[in-house]
């Protein structure tokens, strides 16, 4: 149990205490996640090649004996929501906006024949929102955990990952993929985790020992990130009926050629980068398997300069951190994260570059764009879990 946590976990308990009376019954948490390769893939049915990361949402929890669900978020002043099980589900807004992400899950549930009872939760996290790192599907995940096992049930972790995407999609109103809820559920230390988004089958690929994976944060606000997220994925759709395929996962580079005449500039940009990140995802997991972090370095470039040109999701911020870290690493790589327009960048590198990294940054970033970055040292980590002898 990391530091983080365990601060976490401290918090929640207290929290708890006082505003129930008595102690949790459980504590369970979910990580947040940054994807190594495989951007914008995964709402095409493609590969993404995640890992976990050691920030995350806890929650202390013990069941009711009603049918209410009572929410505290220690995170935005102990701010309270609650509903009962039996009513309609209300969509929130203001400061019990982050309740939605816990609504969502219950409808996915009670849609799915789930019979979830009542619980007091408090909930806290340590993952940075809105930087693309994923505090949404961390929120889900370990909600999911809680009210299944609460109630007696388990679930499967493509089940709890398939309700997330549910909870985003069909409550919150968000239109993503599965990505950041899989690895959330299903994250192995040490390992990033080839994920295929069609099936939900993964593998688990070893980081070499000795690699850092390393996040900054450029501290761009977001802005546009879901309208665009939206169009990004209608023009892939088009592209997709253009070429007669269920989704772009099911197209190459001869097909695409072969119907560039039919597309708009626009649109076989898109599609080009979909096809082209799909294959650079899949050699990654030959790579680092290999231990070449190296050849990792140049996929990663690629997919930079792919998600810059053919993707247009980077913003000038960003491709100035990924210049900086990339003048002064030894080896391996670095790239944008996420969803784009702003939010983190991600570099797998030596752990004797990091000292050199967060210099280069320091000194660089802010003279030259007037933003300062946040910078994030992680290792890869397990998925949701119940946290055992948490108050220990």
């Amino acid at each position: 149990m990391n530091t983080g946590y365990q601060l976490l976990l401290e918090k929640t308990a207290q929290v708890f205490a006082e505003t129930f009376g008595q102690e949790p019954e459980a504590f369970f948490q979910a990580p947040g996640r940054v994807n190594l390769i495989g951007e914008h893939t995964d709402y095409n049915d493609g590969f993404v090649l995640p890992c976990a990361i050691d920030y995350g949402t806890i929650v202390a929890a013990s069941p009711r004996e009603d049918d209410k669900v009572v929410l505290i978020a220690c995170d935005y002043d102990n701010s309270r929501s609650e509903f009962d099980l039996n009513q309609p589900l209300e969509k929130m807004a203001g400061n019990q906006f982050w309740s939605n992400y816990v609504r969502g899950m219950v409808q996915a549930f009670q849609r799915a024949g789930r019979k979830i009872g009542g619980v007091n939760m408090v909930i806290s996290g340590n993952v940075p929102q809105g930087a693309g790192l994923s505090s949404s599907a961390s929120l889900e995940t370990v909600t999911g955990l809680t009210l299944c096992a609460l109630s007696g049930q388990k679930i499967s972790n493509s089940e709890l990952a398939l309700a997330g995407q549910s909870s985003e999609n069909n409550f919150v109103g968000s239109n993503t993929g599965i990505m950041d809820q899989m690895i959330s559920a299903s994250g192995e230390q040490g390992h990033a985790l080839l994920l295929d988004c069609r099936s939900l089958e993964t593998k688990a690929i070893d980081i070499p020992a000795g690699t850092a994976v390393v996040i900054i944060n450029s501290n761009v606000k977001r802005g546009l990130v879901d309208s665009e997220y939206n169009t990004r994925r209608q023009q892939c759709e088009e592209a997709a009926r253009i070429m007669g395929v269920k989704a772009l996962r099911d197209a190459d580079m001869t097909m695409l050629e072969q119907f560039a005449g039919e597309m708009s500039d626009i649109t076989l940009r898109r599609a080009r980068h979909v096809i082209t990140e799909n294959d650079r995802t899949l050699a990654a997991c030959d790579v680092l398997a290999a231990g070449d972090l190296s050849e990792m370095g140049q996929l990663m470039a690629a997919s930079h300069i792919s998600m810059r040109d053919d993707f247009e999701i980077t913003v000038p911020a960003i491709d100035t951190l990924v210049e900086i870290v990339g003048e002064v690493i030894t080896n391996g790589g670095v790239r944008m994260t996420g969803g784009g327009f702003g939010g983190c960048i991600v570099a797998l590198v030596p752990e004797g570059d990091i000292d050199a990294v967060k210099q280069a940054v320091e000194s660089q970033y802010e003279s030259r764009t007037g933003l300062k970055a946040t910078i994030y040292v992680c290792t890869a980590s397990d998925g949701a879990s119940q946290v055992e002898n948490a108050a220990a």
